[in-house]
């Protein structure tokens, strides 16, 4: 299968978002240890599991968006007929746009409060705001996702249904 530039860009997203799972779980692992067998806590353990699982929630919005992984009813769709099961695809998805456009904005909102409100984490006094910016650009890399998919489905839905039955063959 030929990869174009979105597809590369999709990829690097859903690494982007594993690698941000396995850094939470070293985060969570790490302080578990610590405390249990060394009686002993990384300073600002908590602040930074706080905001790293903020960080891995919005990277897995993004991750989960374009490959429509997310929790679907699916009542009408599957009762439908192949048209309308393709509008009401691109519906949905235009609904999940403008929702996360929205959030984005939001999102950003924060980060320029923390910046500006100087916030800064309890032990370490380590400034919050990159971390809220790192979840705001998994924000961002969703509505590109989710952006592309929607296009996809209006221009060539087909291509979303064969990369679904390749991801079924590999798993």
């Amino acid at each position: 299968m030929k990869r174009n530039t979105a597809d590369r860009l999709i990829n690097g997203i859903e690494w982007l978002a594993a690698l941000f799972v396995g850094i939470v779980a070293l985060n969570i692992f790490a302080a578990v240890v610590l405390r249990k067998f060394f009686s002993a806590s990384i300073p600002d353990a908590y602040d930074f599991g706080r905001m790293l699982l903020g960080i891995l929630i919005f990277w897995g919005i993004a991750a989960t968006s374009y490959r429509g992984g997310h929790i679907t009813v699916d009542l009408l769709w599957t009762a439908s007929n192949p048209r309308w099961r393709r509008i009401i695809d691109i519906f949905a998805t235009l609904v999940l746009l403008f929702v996360v456009i929205v959030q984005t904005a939001m999102l950003f909102d924060k980060v320029r409060g923390t910046y500006v409100d100087h916030v800064l984490t309890y032990d370490l006094n380590i400034p919050t705001w990159p971390f809220y910016a790192i979840a705001w650009a998994g924000d961002v890399s969703a509505v590109v996702l989710i952006a592309i998919r929607t296009w996809r489905l209006i221009v060539n839905p087909d291509s979303l249904h064969e990369e679904r039955a390749e991801q079924h063959v590999t798993e």
